[in-house]
């Protein structure tokens, strides 16, 4: 259970833009809105034993199974071109 004012527990892993931590989506420009699938984990164990730089596999692979429950949001996003201010 994480309550407000805990300091942080975990660490970051790799990104899809192959960099430390979280980027948020970034659909390419003038491309249509996309979905995006945000994926929380509930696991029996307090940490997994991965350290910094773990990929998205190797932390799938180590939770496979520690899962007691998921649950999904799924979010659209559009990038839209930024205005040019005079």
């Amino acid at each position: 259970m994480l309550d407000a004012g805990q300091p942080q527990i975990g660490s970051a892993g790799i990104n899809d833009f192959q960099q430390l931590g979280y980027s948020g989506p970034c659909p390419p420009p003038r491309d249509p809105a996309r979905g995006y699938r945000f994926t929380l984990y509930a696991l029996d164990v307090p940490t997994l034993g991965l350290g910094q730089r773990a990929t998205r596999r190797e932390v799938e692979e180590v939770i496979r199974d520690h899962v007691l429950a998921r649950a999904q949001l799924m979010g659209r996003y559009q990038r839209h071109e930024r205005s040019a201010q005079a």
